[in-house]
């Protein structure tokens, strides 16, 4: 019960019509946001969803992203492979002319010439670099060149030639995320793409009683292996087969050596690690070991060569007039060399028609899932605005009806 001397019923009256006003500032102001959650109290089960498809939707994005990221690298990359190969095709034309003892030793030497100057046209590939200045053909390395041309006399040739190439690039992974907990690799190192032959090594020590020392690892073509203290050159050899890389260890059964050998062509990088000191111990890396691939040891035996070395043979051959050799190893090692080029080219297509659907589908994914955070958290506007009316005409009723009842004072009620 109120008493009618003091100020309660003034007072109720300015607390509801304030709290009609906070109302309907707050609706006003969800309206101007366009959104029915504008904090967490007003609907704490919606804002929790909107907070996980807001997520959900900002790593499909990334991913997307990831996706046109790598496929721009890919197109740049397949541009260059393709034109090595077709100089490939070309060089190995000359080499079944070559091969034909109707053409002349000079005949043979302007082919030579010819394949020398489509040679450093292959080097000048293999140090290409895309639209951001990165080295392509470097693995992980983005700055410098991915090989090394070196350059000497040649018998009989005027000038100096290439001689040698050396990869100076890394055999490290580069992963880009393009799906839910879904990877693809992105890197290209250049002693796979521009390789020939599947490469072997044979050691010149007797492994046959080998045991490990230590608890140690070894790193192979960038996949780290580890061995246990007690581990004997079978069980290194069964741990070195059990790796997910391209790289296979068996015991030579005369020597009782390790041999290891690429199953695909590249070229086999490996190295001690974590202190150890096992593929010196077997003779497969030099006690004074620097960085791969030149930390093989001087004593193995090592063979299997790059693309780089199959085009300088041939080159090699004609300039000498060796009709034998340009159409037999100096041939084979081309097809070799186009037979890798076409399954580089051949994986390629295939992560690409991999990224486009896993684009396609992402590309349909987020709308979806943006609706489904507009039904959580956005503003029926029909809903807002027949709402705000009926509290416009709520507090215009208010005002008149206080109007009305607080204008009498406390002498009304003594008269």
């Amino acid at each position: 019960m109120k008493r009618i001397s003091t100020y309660m019923p003034n007072d109720d009256y300015q607390y509801r019509m304030r709290l009609q006003e906070w109302k309907m500032g707050d609706l006003q102001a969800k309206i101007g946001e366009q959104a029915r959650v504008k904090e967490l109290r007003d609907d704490p089960l919606a804002a929790a969803h909107s907070t996980r498809f807001q997520s959900k939707i900002t790593r499909l994005s990334r991913f997307s992203d990831n996706i046109e990221t790598v496929q721009g690298d890919h197109r740049i990359a397949e541009g260059y492979i393709t034109s090595a190969n077709d100089i490939i095709l070309r060089i190995r034309e000359l080499a079944v002319q070559g091969a034909n003892d109707t053409y002349s030793k000079e005949d043979k030497a302007y082919m030579a010439e010819e394949v020398d100057q489509l040679l450093n046209e292959l080097v000048a590939i293999s140090n290409a670099e895309n639209g951001n200045g990165d080295t392509i053909f470097a693995g992980d390395k983005n700055k410098g060149l991915a090989f090394r041309a070196d350059r000497g006399m040649i018998p009989g040739v005027s000038g100096t030639r290439i001689t040698s190439v050396e990869y100076l690039g890394t055999v490290n992974k580069q992963l880009a995320e393009v799906s839910e907990n879904s990877y693809i690799n992105v890197d290209f190192p250049g002693n796979r793409v521009f390789w020939a032959e599947q490469q072997q090594i044979f050691s010149s020590v007797d492994a046959s009683n080998y045991s490990v020392s230590e608890d140690s690892s070894i790193i192979i073509d960038g996949e780290k292996i580890n061995l246990n203290a007690g581990d004997n050159v079978h069980a290194v050899m069964s741990k070195i087969n059990r790796a997910d890389i391209a790289v296979k260890a068996q015991l030579d059964p005369v020597t009782s050596s390790i041999i290891l050998k690429s199953t695909t062509p590249h070229q086999i990088w490996m190295e001690d690690s974590d202190g150890g000191s096992v593929l010196k111990d077997v003779g497969l890396v030099s006690a004074n070991a620097g960085s791969p691939p030149a930390n093989i040891n001087r004593d193995a035996r090592v063979s299997g060569g790059s693309l780089f070395d199959m085009v300088i043979k041939l080159r090699d051959d004609l300039y000498s007039g060796n009709t034998i050799d340009i159409g037999g190893m100096a041939l084979k090692g081309i097809d070799l060399s186009h037979n890798n080029m076409l399954s580089e080219l051949a994986r390629l297509g295939a992560e690409d028609t991999r990224l486009q659907t896993t684009y396609e589908r992402i590309a349909y994914e987020i709308p979806n899932i943006q609706q489904m955070n507009s039904n959580a958290v956005d503003l029926d506007f029909a809903e807002a605005i027949t709402e705000l009316k009926m509290m416009e005409r709520t507090q215009q009723a208010t005002l008149q009806t206080a109007a009305k009842v607080l204008k009498p004072t406390l002498l009304d009620y003594l008269r």
